[in-house]
């Protein structure tokens, strides 16, 4: 269980596909140059945001704190593990024991990246008073046991054998920061780009690093600008205000393709459109509703009328195409007749559903509309409640009953593990089965890459069957770039090159 040359060559495919230039229109140079300021801008978390790596739960704090750290690995543009800080990796025989080698790099004070740095940083996400994200995936790792060997040698414990421990270093979230680092008013990390200045809800200004590990970023400073309504983003590069807006809708998209002013850029099957049903509590702790939620849902009318075509219909499973997904499971249709039959079994006929949604997320409001008008013809009242959107993904987690809910690219294990596992921190819908806890230990402590693949259809079979996700889609995440912004690579939501400003450059 060793990183090979097939995850080196993938890893240098990563780089060189950050390089690769999308169409735009305009005159700017399509050979990479240095010097300028980027200013992105996107949909931020309201003035108490935080610039804690660990704290990363929206797309702009995934970006910035990319921009600023490395974690041992990421996610290439297919989902499977590249190698970042981690030069490499290997198991013991029996996947108990992993060793992970260091590549030499620094940190922005010019301190070396050491194993101490990266243990203090799992023990910080994994303590036991504090709620990260990665907390889940890391609490596989004995710490206390786990020790440095070298300076640039970690030796990972493993509470329990398991093959996926790659998936763990890529984690989302799990950043390494230096020893003893636990505030990060003026952040130290290791990434692209050094700490300049910050103003929560408002703007962050980055400034080259020159001696990144992978090679200095083209331009001078990166900029992240804060507009939460997507006019205003789509605005501010029409008006030459940023140069980059994350998250347009397909209406907005199809507007400006062809106008010269704002190039549209695609990237495609980036990003799960789902419901989630909370299946701890009424209504939705009945099987038989929710199989009538998956049978009223007309998938392909979502797709015309929220992405305007700019997606694939989605069958209740997360990661379409990646590793392990069982496309062998038959795509759900609509059904009314029998969505109407299971009402009545269920008592439920003229039932009514509050449905959380907000404009957290472009095409939400969109989709709670459409899906509302599905349920009716079903005999379900269905209104949707407009939350707000600065705090609506910590108001969904344990609040309500139904939500929209959305996602970007991870391997289909880590989407088990941080979603579906009964001590999973971010389950939206509270799905909570010891048998398909067990089958996920299963799968994960076998050597055996066969075996895992066959637990892991089984587990997907009984999602499908009784799960609370309604995955209806997968959309293509479109941006928004200005004429002189080039080398933005088509990479999903959530993996390496996604929402990435070191490869890229203005002319």
């Amino acid at each position: 269980m060793r990183l090979d040359r097939r995850a080196f060559l993938s890893a240098a495919a990563v780089a060189l596909a950050g390089c690769a230039a999308q169409p735009s229109g305009g005159t700017a140079s399509s050979q990479p140059r240095r010097g300028g300021r980027l200013r992105a801008v996107f949909a931020g978390g309201g003035a108490q945001e935080s610039l804690d790596p660990h704290l990363a739960n929206l797309f702009l704090e995934a970006s910035r704190s990319k921009a600023m750290f490395d974690k041992l690995a990421d996610y290439g543009t297919d989902v499977s593990i590249v190698p970042r800080l981690a030069s490499g990796w290997e198991a013991d025989a029996k996947l108990g024991t992993w060793r992970v080698t260091l590549r030499e790099a620094a940190f922005h004070d010019g301190r070396p990246v050491r194993a101490a740095d990266v243990l203090h940083s799992y023990a910080r996400i994994a303590d036991e008073k504090r709620t990260f994200r990665a907390k889940a995936n890391l609490a596989l790792i004995d710490l206390r046991n786990s020790r440095a060997v070298g300076e640039r040698t970690v030796e990972f414990r493993l509470r329990r054998p398991y093959a996926e421990f790659p998936n763990v270093l890529a984690a989302f979230g799990a950043y390494i920061v230096p020893e003893g680092a636990d505030s990060f008013s003026r952040p130290v990390g290791s990434g692209p780009f050094a700490f300049g200045s910050f103003q929560p809800g408002r703007s962050l200004l980055l400034r080259r690093n020159p001696d990144y590990w992978e090679g200095a970023a083209y331009v001078d400073e990166l900029e992240y600008l804060i507009a939460n309504e997507e006019s205003a983003r789509v605005n501010a590069v029409l008006g030459g205000q940023a140069d980059y807006a994350h998250d347009l809708t397909p209406a907005t998209a199809r507007t400006h393709q062809d106008g010269g002013r704002m190039s549209i850029v695609r990237l495609t099957n980036s990003g799960m459109q789902a419901f989630a049903m909370k299946v701890d509590r009424p209504p939705f702790d009945d099987p038989r509703l929710r199989q009538a939620m998956f049978l009223l849902a007309d998938r392909s009318q979502m797709i015309d009328s929220v992405l305007a075509g700019a997606g694939q219909v989605g069958n209740d499973l997360f990661g379409k195409d990646y590793l392990y997904y069982a496309a062998g499971i038959p795509q759900r249709t609509p059904d009314l007749d029998q969505a109407r039959w299971l009402i009545d079994e269920a008592g439920a006929k003229g039932l009514r559903i509050q449905l959380d949604t907000s404009a957290a997320a472009s095409g939400f409001l969109e989709a709670a509309s459409v899906f509302a008008d599905q349920a009716r013809q079903a005999g379900l009242e269905v209104s949707a409640k407009v939350g707000n959107k600065d705090t609506y993904w910590a108001d969904v987690l344990n609040k309500g009953t139904i939500c929209c809910y959305r996602s970007g690219a991870m391997p289909i294990e880590t989407h088990f593990s941080q979603r579906l596992l009964t001590n999973s921190t971010t389950n939206a819908t509270k799905w909570s089965r010891p048998a398909f806890d067990a089958l996920y230990e299963q799968a994960v402590a076998s050597p055996d890459e066969a075996r895992r693949r066959e637990i892991y259809q089984e587990m997907q079979r009984t999602l499908h069957a009784e799960g609370g996700f309604l995955i209806w889609g997968f959309a293509d995440w479109l941006l928004g770039t200005s004429p002189r912004l080039r080398g933005v690579a088509n990479a999903p939501a959530n993996t390496l090159d996604w929402a990435r400003f070191d490869k890229v450059w203005l002319g």
